[in-house]
C-alpha cells in the first residue's frame, strides 16, 4: 500500500485538506446559528396612527387654519429627543410660518428679512426671553428648554406673533388643510396623545396601540371661547396706537 503524498514539512496532503474542511463546516455552523437567532428575536413592528381634527369655532369666526394644529404622542417607547434648530423668518410684519414645532432643548433662529428692525421676545412662564432690536439681515435665536406652548411676539410690531410648539417626543406631526394627520414609527403599547390649536384648549387622551393596528382618532377642538385680543409688549404695556415706522 503506497503512502500518501506528504508535503516539505513532511505533512499528509490529505489530511490538510480533511482540516481545512473541518473549519469551513464549523464556519458555517456558526453562521447558520447566528442566522436564526436573528429570525427568532425581530425587530419590533411600527405602527401608524393616522386620525382627523376639526375647531369648532363659534359662529361668524373665520375657520381656524387646521395647518396649526400640532399632534404628538408621549409612551414609554418614546426616546430621547435631540435637540435641533428651525427658521422662523420676520417678513412683510409676519412670523414666518406662525406656528413652528421643535424638539426639547432646540433653537429658533429668527433671521430679519424686513427693511427696518425687528424685537423678538416672550413672557412664557415656560422661559422668557429677549431678542433685543436688530436690523435687516440679523438673525438671532432663543432656545426652549421645556415642553410646551411658548408666545412669542415682536415688541414693535403688535400683530406679529408666533408660537413655538417645544415636544419631548419624535412622534410628532401636524394637520393638513383639511385636518388629516399621521403620526409614523410607533411601536405596541400605551400613549398619551397630545393635539394643539392656538384657538382650543390642548386636548390630550390615552390610546392604546397594538401590533395589528392602531386606533383612528376624530377629534374636535373646542374653539368657542376663543377671542383675539391684543397682547402686552415686553414692559406689560399697552402697545402705542400709532407709530411712524422709523424702524
Amino acid at each position: 500500500m503506497n503512502a500518501p503524498d506528504r508535503d516539505h514539512r513532511g505533512a499528509s496532503r490529505p489530511a490538510a485538506r480533511d482540516g481545512a474542511l473541518t473549519r469551513v463546516a464549523l464556519a458555517m455552523r456558526l453562521l447558520v446559528a447566528a442566522v436564526c437567532t436573528t429570525v427568532a428575536t425581530p425587530l419590533a413592528a411600527q405602527v401608524a396612527l393616522h386620525g382627523q381634527v376639526r375647531v369648532i369655532d363659534r359662529p361668524g369666526t373665520p375657520p381656524a387654519d387646521l395647518r396649526d394644529v400640532v399632534i404628538w404622542l408621549e409612551g414609554a417607547a418614546s426616546p430621547r429627543v435631540s435637540p435641533a434648530t428651525v427658521s422662523v423668518a420676520m417678513r412683510l410684519r409676519e412670523f414666518e410660518p406662525h406656528v413652528a414645532v421643535v424638539p426639547v432643548g432646540g433653537a429658533v433662529t429668527y433671521p430679519n428679512q424686513d427693511p427696518f428692525s425687528h424685537n423678538v421676545f416672550s413672557n412664557s412662564s415656560l422661559g422668557a426671553f429677549d431678542l433685543g432690536l436688530y436690523r435687516t439681515g440679523k438673525t438671532r435665536a432663543a432656545t426652549f428648554a421645556r415642553a410646551g406652548v411658548y408666545a412669542v411676539y415682536c415688541n414693535i410690531h403688535a400683530r406679529m406673533v408666533n408660537y413655538v410648539v417645544a415636544v419631548p417626543t419624535p412622534y410628532v406631526a401636524r394637520a393638513t388643510a383639511a385636518g388629516n394627520f399621521t403620526v409614523t414609527g410607533l411601536s405596541a403599547g400605551r400613549w398619551r396623545l397630545h393635539v394643539w390649536h392656538e384657538r382650543a384648549p390642548e386636548h390630550v387622551e390615552e390610546i392604546v396601540i397594538t401590533t395589528a393596528q392602531a386606533p383612528t382618532p376624530t377629534i374636535a377642538l373646542d374653539g368657542r371661547g376663543f377671542q383675539a385680543k391684543a397682547h402686552l409688549n415686553k414692559f406689560g404695556q399697552v402697545y402705542a396706537t400709532s407709530r411712524a415706522d422709523r424702524y
